[in-house]
């Protein structure tokens, strides 16, 4: 989301946001060396959560939610939504107090909009408020590209953030990025929504796998098991990851479920009491000695998710990518090409050679086969 603060010597209202490689900021207004600091600041708060409620309506979207019915989550993803046409309303003519009473607003975005103009209403500058009316144009404009893939300017702030569900042509953007390297660029952290980047990755990873099998003769959904033998890795989402490609699961509903699932206990809930029950029964027997006053959770190794649900779209990118480092190194470990490889004969002139450069660019090429080969899960 974008930040909004006070220099208070210059006495300007100052936007700033987030992108991949740093921070960015501009100035919206500056206003009278009279104007109050403390109202200012006010201000500033007022939009910050203005900004916050809005771009909650991209990484929470209805299309994410289990159903639409009234009154369901869903319901109130698409209603929150549809409030982006209120919010230029509620900042010129706010809900103001009357005889002690204030109506408050259902909905938060529409509410912070209130908020906005309450505070616009104390200062009684029309030239604030004209300003902070192109502002919030210029934010909601930039949730209104993220949604439509478009990362550009103002919505390059959605790289930092984790989604519930992927835009396909960001998926396709991140596609693009691992045909043309499969282990990975900076532009998947810094040109594309990490969830999509995500979707795209997990079905590399699954062909990296499928490669990396068939040198080690393991099952794919085991070859990261062993790689962390040769070199500590980040295995464990990967795995689950292999493990629910292998069940069914599209790239895309593999990943989005585990983000939904960390959102959700970001957001303090519980999402799955049966799968909850589930695991503490699995693990009944260890709790005891995770137990007591002096135990250290961090110690315990027991998690409600494997992501960490401050960022979930991120680590989890970037356990996938871990992923495909780890397939790697188990193909350089057991690749020996023959006439039976299964992916062509083009590349029987590319033996192992023990030489990285080389054994890299073989691995590389087996995967980029094994994507195209399998491209429809992705789709």
């Amino acid at each position: 989301m974008t930040r909004y603060s006070i220099d208070p010597e210059r006495h300007e209202l100052i936007a700033t946001w987030g992108t991949g490689e740093g921070d960015l900021a501009t100035r919206i207004a500056a206003l009278p060396a009279s104007t109050d600091t403390a109202a200012l600041m006010r201000l500033a708060r007022a939009l910050t959560h203005l900004s916050e409620a809005a771009w909650r309506t991209y990484t929470h979207p209805a299309s994410a939610a289990a159903s639409l019915e009234p009154n369901s989550e869903g319901w109130r993803r698409t209603e929150e939504r549809k409030a982006f046409d209120e919010v230029p309303g509620a900042i010129t003519r706010p809900n103001l107090p009357q005889d002690g009473m204030l109506d408050v607003e259902y909905s938060p975005l529409v509410e912070s909009a209130h908020g906005v103009g309450r505070t616009l209403h104390a200062l009684g500058n029309p030239d604030l408020t004209d300003a902070i009316l192109a502002e919030v144009g210029t934010e909601l404009a930039a949730v209104e590209n993220a949604e439509l893939g478009d990362l550009t300017g103002r919505a390059r702030q959605a790289v930092l953030l984790s989604r519930e569900g992927a835009s396909p042509v960001q998926v396709a953007a991140a596609d693009h990025l691992l045909e043309q390297n499969p282990f990975g660029t900076a532009a998947l952290f810094t040109d594309i929504d990490p969830t999509a980047a995500a979707v795209a990755a997990s079905h590399w990873l699954a062909a990296a796998a499928e490669v990396a099998a068939k040198a080690a003769g393991h099952s794919p959904a085991a070859v990261l098991f062993e790689a962390d033998n040769i070199e500590a890795l980040a295995h464990e989402t990967p795995t689950l990851v292999l493990q629910l490609l292998e069940a069914g699961a599209s790239p895309y509903d593999a990943v989005t479920g585990l983000v939904r699932h960390a959102l959700h206990i970001a957001d303090g809930l519980l999402p799955d009491p049966a799968g909850l029950h589930d695991q503490l029964e699995d693990i009944d027997d260890d709790l005891a000695q995770h137990t007591g006053p002096d135990t250290d959770p961090e110690d315990t190794g027991l998690r409600l998710t494997p992501l960490d649900p401050r960022r979930p779209a991120p680590d989890l990118l970037e356990d996938l990518l871990a992923g495909i480092h780890g397939c790697r190194l188990i193909h350089e470990e057991y690749d020996e090409p023959d006439d039976e490889d299964g992916f062509g004969d083009d590349d029987q002139d590319d033996v192992h050679t023990g030489q990285p450069g080389i054994d890299r660019s073989r691995f590389a090429r087996l995967v980029r086969k094994a994507a195209a080969a399998n491209r429809d899960r992705l789709i």
